[in-house]
């Protein structure tokens, strides 16, 4: 493990969610320690076809953030004195979300994530942080992932200027396979709809869920570049190639098509037609320019033992994804061709708290 330095909406009504703190909290202090566990995510199919309203499917995987909360005589995050200002989605959710009065927290988080990858490190210490924060506060509940996604994507959005997709923290809090999209996706079971005040205007999602087949028998192995993601950058460069090449819209289609086939592919557990489905996605990608020679390197050295390979997030640097039912061979491979290799079921059990 490495050290890691809103308004919503129902379907019907917009809610603000600000929990109701334990009336008894004062007079009962919370139990001396509470952990939490968040997954990271990769995404399998629609990565930038997302922004323009077409569906993207995510899946959580084993490795995430843990979060331990302590009681304190000061406020110390990773040992250092914890600066709200520094860490906005941290106090948004202490402070707006739950009304926090209790009294100072020692806050300790480790990560099993690649920084900077696009595995939505992030999202999951947002989650890992709210359920901690709801395990301490509200002893014995049970928690509610909905609400988690919900408390997730309202601090990413404090934490990003308002600007945030509900993708990462809904799977991250969800668990399994996700589609997010302008609308509910067909054939997938709809769990909640999502709405943000961007500075662009308002923004609206369906979070929807695929459910696996108990005998989906294969993994997804990660390939780390070496080189961070730089998000913002690829988004506005594939923004600017649309503008200049009109015809590019094509591409976006055609990937919100594959990403219909992947997600058939996927309830039928048929991993051939998921993986024939992945390569055609890294295809797309690539003439959308949003790929590196260091991921097609990974890409290719992955796919001779895989099902498919492609990259995964924003590209330009980051990850890719493979999958396989031979992991070790895969990640010896991505290896050889100069990657960092992560092993992972393919839709991991979501955010939890631990003991």
């Amino acid at each position: 493990m490495q050290r890691c330095a809103l308004l919503e909406s129902t379907a019907s009504s917009p809610i603000l969610y600000h929990l109701i703190p334990n009336p008894h909290f004062l007079l009962t202090p919370p139990h001396p320690m509470v952990r939490a566990f968040a997954p990271g995510k990769c995404i399998l199919f629609g990565e930038h076809a997302v922004v323009y309203g077409h569906p993207a499917v995510a899946v959580a995987i084993d490795s995430g953030v843990e979060v331990s909360l302590t009681e304190s005589d000061s406020w110390t995050i990773e040992g250092m004195a914890f600066d709200s200002w520094r860490h906005p989605h941290i106090s948004h959710i202490l402070y707006d979300v739950f009304e926090y009065e209790g009294p100072p927290l020692k806050m300790d988080i480790s990560s099993g994530l690649f920084s900077a990858a696009g595995l939505g490190s992030s999202a999951a210490l947002s989650n890992a942080m709210g359920a901690a924060i709801h395990s301490l506060m509200r002893p014995g509940e049970t928690l509610d992932s909905v609400e988690l996604a919900r408390i997730g994507h309202s601090a990413e959005a404090k934490a990003q200027g308002g600007r945030a997709s509900p993708t990462d923290t809904a799977a991250s809090a969800l668990g399994g396979c996700v589609v997010v999209s302008a609308k509910k996706v067909e054939g997938t079971r709809h769990i909640f709809d999502a709405s943000l005040e961007t500075p662009e205007g308002k923004r609206n999602w369906s979070i929807c869920k695929v459910d696996l087949p108990a005998e989906f028998d294969a993994s997804l192995v990660l390939g780390f570049t070496g080189v961070g993601s730089p998000t913002g950058d690829m988004v506005a460069g594939v923004a600017k190639l649309l503008a200049e090449e009109p015809e590019r819209h094509a591409d976006m289609s055609a990937i919100a098509n594959i990403t219909q086939a992947g997600l058939t592919a996927l309830s039928a557990g048929n991993l051939r037609a998921v993986g024939m489905a992945m390569d055609a996605c890294h295809e797309r990608l690539q003439a959308l320019q949003v790929s590196s020679p260091a991921l097609d390197a990974l890409v290719e050295a992955a796919r001779p033992h895989s099902f498919g390979a492609k990259l995964t997030g924003a590209g330009g640097g980051g990850c890719m994804v493979a999958l396989t039912d031979d992991p070790q061979r895969v990640s010896e491979a991505i290896e050889i061709a100069g990657g960092r290799p992560l092993i992972s079921s393919l839709g991991a059990k979501g955010v939890r708290t631990l003991d």
